[in-house]
């Protein structure tokens, strides 16, 4: 399965990654790479204990993720 994930920028340094299907499904790491890595034992320790509650697992529905720029003040 593949789910859509969203990388922050922590304020502390680091990363900080968030899971939009799976409600509550966070995780973070030090570089991208290891932010990426957590993820994955994220989302295996989220759908785990769906199945384990006899829950449905949820689709991921996002489409795509874009930058919009808008201008401030005058």
């Amino acid at each position: 399965m593949e789910f859509s994930v969203v990388i922050h920028q922590a304020e502390e340094g680091g990363y900080w990654l968030e899971v939009p299907a799976l409600e509550g499904c966070f995780t973070q790491g030090e570089t991208m790479k290891e932010v990426l890595e957590n993820a994955k034992e994220a989302i295996a320790l989220y759908l785990e204990g769906l199945t384990e509650l006899g829950k449905e697992i949820p689709k991921d529905e996002m489409v795509k993720v874009e930058r919009v720029e808008v201008s401030v003040g005058s």
